[in-house]
């Protein structure tokens, strides 16, 4: 339990660094596609890094952070082989991760990164107008899709994959 708590830590870690190298750094506007449609039709395409080097910074903690997430869900995976995990503990770890991963996406990055202390807005200030006055995130019904239905379908086929081998 304690090690499904930690790789789901890292998970979020590794989502915050992969946000944070997109959004700061790299500042390529294909990159949020998973943005809300209404911040996509008004961000403006950056063509001048930040400063020399930005995007290869940001390249760096994006492909560290993908390791990262391969490398808890790896772990996730051989520590239930190792200690003979059923379908239903394969199941369990892998919903946990996905559920503490969607609240912390919906709480600290939806919420407070994007609503209350204006992370985006200091990098695109041109989404400032669209993201005043809202009281929650943009997409709540595609989070609450993916946290109900979309992750413990994966978690599902995951724990069966798990306990073919």
């Amino acid at each position: 339990m304690l090690l499904t708590i930690f790789l789901a830590i890292v998970v979020c870690a590794a989502v915050t660094l992969m946000m944070f190298a997109g959004v700061a750094f790299i500042q390529d506007t294909k990159m949020f596609s998973s943005a809300p449609k209404e911040f996509r039709k008004v961000l403006e395409p950056r063509d001048k890094e930040l400063f020399y080097g930005a995007k290869a910074i940001g390249w760096m903690l994006m492909i560290f952070s993908i390791v990262m997430i391969i490398g808890a869900l790896v772990i996730s995976v051989w520590d239930g082989f190792r200690c003979e995990y059923s379908y239903r503990q394969f199941f369990l770890r892998f919903v946990m991760i996905f559920t503490i991963y969607k609240f912390f996406d919906m709480i600290c990055i939806d919420y407070f990164l994007l609503l209350k202390f204006h992370f985006f807005q200091f990098y695109f200030p041109e989404i400032e107008s669209v993201s005043h006055g809202r009281k929650y995130g943009f997409n709540i019904k595609s989070q609450l899709l993916k946290l109900l239905v979309v992750f413990p379908a994966i978690s599902a086929l995951a724990a069966l994959i798990c306990t073919l081998f």
